[in-house]
């Protein structure tokens, strides 16, 4: 089982019978470079340490997360639907329950992981929004498959990579800013690199997730590159291993 002092616990206002935490590089039996904690299976590293972490993992929770095969895309599925028929890993990069007991998770080195529950505990969600999910949409599609007037939805934005370390090109700047949005405000133009930008990933987040209806967002404070003993960063180090944002219904 993990320690507490291995997990972030969300700092949002959701009810007791919402259950969530963010896992560190800490806690686990991987070696350099995947030190130690390392939760995905697709990055290189020894697949029986993997198990042991996973191991380690379900131990804390009620019963074995749904992994999904992300793909910086927007499909949203249900969890309990994936248990259910016993599928394999699904391609898809958010998945959303109303069934107690059954976590969503989702696994993350850079990109931003969102927790989302509902005021009435009746609904939970995991999304991956790197900034091609994000651009399409993968925040929105997840506030829509919990059928809910985003209102009653709040949202918890976990550690990714910060706005003083995520540099992007033009085309990252085009691609938010063509429409008639204001998310140029969450682009920052680097004087000495000519098209290149900061982009601040959480206020590219916070303003789709207020357009979409919900408008109780916490979280944001963190940045995977720069907190290097604390967080796996892929933009960092490349080779790396993986933690993992994870909700429940209790």
């Amino acid at each position: 089982m993990l320690q507490t002092t291995d997990l972030i616990i969300p700092d949002w206002p959701a009810p007791p019978e919402v259950k969530a935490f963010f896992t560190t590089r800490a806690g686990g039996a991987s070696e350099y470079p995947y030190a130690s904690l390392n939760l995905g299976a697709h990055v290189g590293d020894d697949p029986l340490l993997v198990a042991e972490n996973r191991s380690r993992l379900r131990a804390s929770l009620p019963a074995a997360p749904v992994w999904l095969n992300q793909v910086h895309g927007v499909n949203v599925v249900s969890a309990d639907s994936v248990i259910a028929t016993a599928s394999a890993a699904v391609q898809a990069d958010a998945s959303v329950t109303t069934v107690q007991q059954v976590p969503c998770a989702v696994l993350v080195a850079d990109c931003l992981p969102v927790l989302f529950c509902t005021e009435d505990a009746l609904c939970v969600g995991a999304a991956h929004a790197g900034w091609r999910g994000l651009y399409s949409g993968v925040l929105e599609r997840t506030v829509e498959a919990m059928r809910v007037n985003p209102a009653k939805i709040m949202a918890w934005l976990g550690p990714a990579i910060g706005p003083n370390t995520f540099e992007v090109g033009k085309d990252v700047f085009d691609a938010f800013t063509s429409g008639s949005t204001n998310d140029a405000v969450a682009f920052r133009a680097i004087e000495t690199r000519r098209d290149k930008y900061f982009a601040d990933i959480y206020a590219l987040a916070r303003q789709r997730l207020q357009r979409a209806g919900v408008q109780r967002i916490f979280g944001g404070q963190f940045c995977t590159v720069s907190e290097s003993e604390r967080f796996f960063s892929y933009r960092r180090d490349g080779k790396t291993g993986r933690m993992a944002g994870l909700v429940w219904l209790k």
